[in-house]
């Protein structure tokens, strides 16, 4: 199950009071206080984990509190602070303060860490009391109540590649074929509802990371079938290639739908880097649907059944990874 978007609530811990102790020895009657403070409550940390691709952990537990710090205790003796929280999240999730819509964090590297709720101080024992008029205090603080919000988490995969199209392109089935990745692969349109990814070997030591995007229509911008969903997957890729069948009568109006499309979407979308692929080519010549765009587009016809031009297809995916890492660099 693929889910990419959850709400969940999350309450650190409150840290622990400080005690109201007087020390007490052999023939010492009159001790000074030694109260000690209350420990730290325990934070919450969401912390990104490469092996998860899902929020699904999520849909069945949606509210996380962390432990209180221990009380202080008499003789000096501070309490114990908390042990924190930690939430593994996938990379590519986005923290959102859902109260306010505000965005917190968006967690896109190997094992990062943010504290989304910090635990509460520990109070004062009486021991911090003492003062040149008061030299036997009984007074002592409650511990800090730890932060506390509700918050959602919103998945926007990361790759290299992703490829977009309308519903039936054949965008799965190129997936399957430059990569070890199983999408499910039928005859009808929004086979896809998910994202999928497959890795890419390139030469000896290298790979990149292709996304299958689901499939989108006109409209997409507007929500029109499952549009928001599909499209925020497209904005963490850094190159894209847009599907278009060779049997389309007019392939370069459907891909500027779709180039117009993901523009209406977001204008960041349009800035990145690009090919048009004509699938199906073993359906029809495309050397006539070839014709139909502009010089300075790159159109590769490829066939997913007989294998044509696929090494070309990942060659121009490589390239494609290149130039956006140098745009990334100025």
């Amino acid at each position: 199950m693929f889910i990419d978007y959850v709400k969940i609530f999350v309450k650190a811990g409150q840290g622990g009071s400080g005690c109201v102790s007087f020390r007490r020895e052999k023939f010492v009657s009159k001790g000074g206080p030694d109260g000690g403070d209350g420990g730290r409550g325990g934070s919450i940390y969401l912390i990104t984990d490469s092996n998860l691709h899902t929020l699904v952990d999520f849909k069945y537990r949606r509210h996380y509190h962390a432990k209180r710090g221990q009380h202080g205790l008499g003789s000096g003796k501070h309490g114990k602070g908390a042990p924190d929280t930690i939430i593994k999240v996938p990379l590519g999730t986005l923290v959102r303060n859902t109260d306010t819509d505000e965005i917190l964090y968006d967690m896109v590297e190997i094992d990062q860490k943010f504290e989304v709720a910090k635990g509460g101080r520990g109070g004062r024992g009486n021991a911090r009391f003492v003062t040149a008029t008061n030299r036997s205090p009984r007074d002592w603080e409650v511990g800090r109540p730890g932060v506390e919000q509700n918050i959602s988490l919103e998945l926007k995969i990361i790759a290299d590649i992703g490829l977009v199209g309308f519903p039936n392109a054949g965008k799965s089935t190129l997936l399957s074929r430059i990569s070890a990745a199983h999408p499910k692969i039928a005859d009808y349109p929004f086979t896809t509802l998910k994202p999928n990814l497959g890795i890419v070997k390139y030469h000896d030591f290298q790979s990149f990371v292709v996304a299958d995007i689901p499939g989108l229509i006109e409209g997409s911008h507007e929500g029109k079938g499952l549009g928001h969903q599909f499209l925020k997957h497209i904005e963490r890729t850094r190159a894209l290639a847009f599907l278009i069948e060779s049997t389309d009568e007019n392939p370069h109006e459907s891909f500027k739908i779709l180039y117009k499309e993901l523009g209406q979407f977001s204008k960041k979308l349009t800035k990145k880097p690009y090919i048009i692929v004509l699938s199906k080519a073993d359906l029809s010549d495309p050397s006539e649907q070839e014709k139909k765009f502009n010089n300075n587009e790159i159109v590769i016809p490829v066939s997913s059944v007989t294998g044509e031009n696929l090494q070309k297809v990942i060659d121009h995916f490589y390239e494609l990874i290149q130039k956006a890492k140098d745009s990334e660099k100025e």
